[in-house]
């Protein structure tokens, strides 16, 4: 349908999972994508570290240099801290903690901030960032990460912070909020017997995991013209697990 025709879209993350799924989305739909990971993708792509602000910074830039403009920006790069410590409050490591933030957070800042500069000579853009049920609501034992759930929810707030002050500029954002989908970051998950059997409870709708293209079809909604009068939303991609 060309919903993205001639766009210019960064996607972060864009080499697996989420990321993956939205940049091929966006390619078939005509946006001219531009991945940033550490790992290469089918479409062209740039390896970029989008927890380091130079990086990031220097990466935009030499987008916009080649495009002559930035329209959409997905951050969709993330991932747990349970390698780091990651855990309940009381027992999350210190490192933990730490790198969690600067991996899921501080990330998204860099890219907002560096996109917003290029947005903004534009007098229009789109944002759209990935955060998670988990900063929405609270996980018990099978999902007690709190600096992941604090750097998620931190994601919603930022998001609408920007939404807010950025909208009589013409420029949108929003945030996507996924349940278990189907990518290697919830492998865990996959494999856990225990976890398997929560699925009907956990996501009632399916009863099961949802996939990257589900995410992916959110995502491009929320970039394209059809959701021109949107900004600030909370989408929840989840089967169900926030409303019950």
């Amino acid at each position: 349908m060309n919903r993205l025709h001639d766009k210019v879209a960064i996607v972060t993350g864009g080499g697996s999972g989420i990321g993956f799924a939205t940049a091929q989305r966006f390619a078939e739909e005509g946006a001219r994508v531009v991945v940033f990971d550490l790992q290469a993708s089918s479409v062209d792509s740039l390896q970029v570290d989008v927890t380091s602000p130079l990086a990031v910074e220097s990466s935009i830039r030499n987008v916009v240099d080649k495009f002559g403009r930035l329209d959409v920006l997905v951050s969709v790069a993330g991932g747990s801290g349970r390698k780091w410590g990651d855990g309940p409050a009381d027992s999350c490591s210190l490192e933990g903690w730490d790198k969690t933030l600067s991996l899921n957070l501080d990330s998204v800042f860099y890219c907002c901030k560096y996109a917003l500069q290029a947005m903004l000579t534009q007098g229009r853009g789109a944002i759209v960032n990935v955060s998670s049920v988990l900063g929405m609501v609270g996980g018990d034992d099978d999902f007690a990460t709190h600096a992941y759930a604090t750097s998620k929810g931190a994601v919603i707030s930022l998001t609408r912070s920007i939404a807010s002050y950025y909208a009589p500029r013409g420029i949108r954002a929003n945030v996507i909020c996924p349940g278990l989908i189907a990518t290697p970051m919830s492998q865990r998950a996959q494999e856990n017997e225990h976890i398997l059997a929560r699925l009907p409870q956990l996501q009632p709708l399916t009863g099961d995991f949802g996939s990257p293209r589900d995410v992916a079809h959110a995502a491009l909604y929320l970039a394209s013209d059809e959701s021109s009068f949107v900004t600030g939303s909370v989408l929840t991609v989840d089967g169900g697990w926030t409303v019950h």
